[in-house]
């Protein structure tokens, strides 16, 4: 069989199974696979294709399974995130926390930045390779979520710069720092059930943000000010439709902070930041 016919053997299966981009999706698992780049793919269409995992690579994504957790990983912030059931599969949105954590620490040595929730730890790390004079705290409730963002840092080798910590949002850290960043659960809980097939793989304590989806941004503000050094910053992504409640929720907990947000790529407000 060659590569070619492979190809098209998984695109014919995803595509009967419902998944939307089939055809770039049966691509990108031959090359996991193959362990080739997609320049030597194409370059070798032709020729035979023996791929080993590809058959319950595809099994598992025709039943639902979200295309990150059959490779393993996912693209996050330039850097190869390592992802499993465990973890939320990190996503393009929460790439502007990052670039929040990065213009508050640019040219500031000694910053310490806390990562609420970190899951996969792809916020934590990103943070850390970008702002090498930085130490972050990652904390989470889950301590299969610490073990998958142990493996991260050690990939991308900051484990001495990234302090995992096991608790319950703010009450894992020790003291106070400059930065508390947080991707929270805020999705409504009537809706978790409406969500698309692949998403109600995730981890639902990740997702369920309680009948109005604040929750946990309600806990996390009411933590915060005595977690925050003075002139530090709280940075929290939201459901766009939650501007003005998480808004009032900022300025109620730092009352003279100063409140902002930053939008997606799609003009949508995505970040709500608020510095003491």
């Amino acid at each position: 069989m060659t590569l070619r016919t492979a190809w098209t053997q998984a695109r014919s299966r995803l595509e009967h199974a419902g998944v939307e981009d089939a055809a770039l999706e049966a691509e990108v698992m031959l090359r996991h696979a193959l362990g080739i780049d997609r320049a030597a793919f194409f370059a070798a269409l032709e020729e035979p294709a023996d791929a080993p995992g590809l058959e319950r690579a595809v099994e598992r994504r025709e039943a639902g399974e979200p295309l990150a957790y059959v490779l393993g990983r996912r693209e996050f912030y330039g850097l190869d995130i390592l992802v499993t059931p465990a973890v939320l599969i990190p996503r393009q949105e929460t790439e502007h926390l990052v670039d929040a954590i990065l213009e508050i620490g640019g040219g500031r040595a000694g910053l310490a930045v806390a990562d609420v929730g970190t899951g996969s730890g792809a916020i934590a790390v990103a943070a850390a390779v970008n702002l090498p004079a930085c130490r972050v705290h990652a904390t989470d409730v889950s301590q299969a979520a610490l073990r998958v963002a142990r493996d991260n840092c050690r990939m991308h080798r900051v484990e001495g710069r990234v302090e995992l910590r096991h608790g319950d949002l703010l009450d894992a850290l020790d003291g106070p720092v400059d930065v508390i960043a947080s991707n929270p659960p805020y999705v409504r809980t009537g809706e978790i059930g409406g969500l698309a097939r692949e998403i109600g793989r995730e981890p639902v304590e990740a997702l369920d943000g309680g009948p109005d989806g604040l929750d946990v941004i309600r806990r996390l503000f009411d933590q915060a000010p005595a977690a925050l050094n003075p002139g530090g910053a709280v940075l929290v992504e939201i459901d766009p439709r939650q501007l003005p409640a998480v808004t009032s929720l900022a300025a109620a907990a730092f009352p003279g902070g100063r409140v902002a947000h930053r939008l997606d790529l799609a003009g949508r407000p995505r970040v709500v930041s608020v510095t003491a």
